[in-house]
This record gives C-alpha cells, structure tokens and sequence, in this order.
C-alpha cells in the first residue's frame, strides 16, 4: 500500500542552545514509510552515531525508520523550512507541507 500524506510535527519557534524534536508519521504504508526530512528543499543527510568529517557541522540525528529529526542543541543556522517525504517503495512519495522554524 502506497504512503499516506504524512503529518508533520515542526515548532514554529525554538530556543538557541535547547532541544527540539521534529517528527513525521504516517500510517497507511505497507511495508512501513521510511522518512527523509528535508531543510529549504535540500535532503538532509542521515547521521548515525559519529559525526563524519564531510558534515562536522551537524547538529541533529535523522531516524528514517521512525521519522524523527532531533537537534541536541539548535543553533540560529537551523532556522529554516522543514518538510518530510514518506516513502515505501511502493507508489509516490508523499509529502507534508513545509513548515518553518524559527530559532
């Protein structure tokens, strides 16, 4: 079963230096939606574990599987138009429409 449109959840206003969670969720996928965030329309990249050297300037961990973007401490770079895809191999992508935070 194709993915439904996802619902985001993105704050439209965040504090420098606290953490913020962004999450994306839907529930028609079969097999389950893996989910990419995207930041002013580029794809973010997933980070796992350590920082690589290509990307020190990552402050966040993407989870696909559960559709999470979690920022350990924001920074004013941070602020920008966040939107999810929800993808499962099967049918369109879907997306949320874009929000934006404020930081």
């Amino acid at each position: 079963v194709a993915p439904s449109t996802p619902v985001c959840e993105v704050p439209s206003s965040a504090m420098t230096g606290t953490v913020v969670q962004l999450s994306c969720k839907e529930t028609e996928g079969s097999p389950p939606s893996e989910y990419q965030w995207y930041k002013n329309g580029v794809a973010l990249l997933e980070k796992t574990g350590t920082a690589s050297a290509r990307a020190p300037n990552i402050t966040y961990t993407m989870n696909k599987k559960s559709g999470t973007l979690l920022f350990n401490t924001v920074t004013k770079n941070d602020t920008g138009e966040y939107f999810c895809e929800a993808s499962n191999g099967i049918g369109l992508s879907q997306r949320c429409s874009v929000k934006r935070m404020q930081v």
